[in-house]
């Protein structure tokens, strides 16, 4: 049995003083507040980095900017994340199309 398509945006905008709007290939739209996407950033100096049972290896970087969060642009990483670069300076983030996806339902 094939597996079916994986869910990809067919539309991203970008309003870098404020959301991120999402329109997936299954007519699903997803919009999130810039504030909320640079608390959740993936990656390790965010997220803290964990080893094959979960543990934290290395201690979650906190930064200690206290401007808006804005961002400054967005870049596609292959044909599966966006990377965001915010104003904080930070953009080793990578938020794979699945990640956000699963965002778009907590938040």
């Amino acid at each position: 049995m094939e597996n079916p398509s994986p869910v990809e945006p067919v539309r991203i905008a970008l309003k870098k003083s404020e959301s991120l709007d999402i329109e997936w290939s299954d007519g699903a739209k997803s919009h999130f507040e810039l504030r909320f996407l640079r608390r959740m950033c993936p990656c390790a100096g965010c997220q803290g980095e964990r080893d094959l049972l979960g543990r934290t290896l290395l201690p979650v970087v906190r930064t200690t900017y206290d401007g808006p969060i804005t961002a400054r642009g967005a870049e596609l990483v292959g044909n599966y994340a966006l990377r965001m670069i915010w104003s904080d300076q930070h953009s080793t983030g990578i938020y794979s199309y699945t990640y956000l996806r699963s965002l778009s339902k907590i938040q």
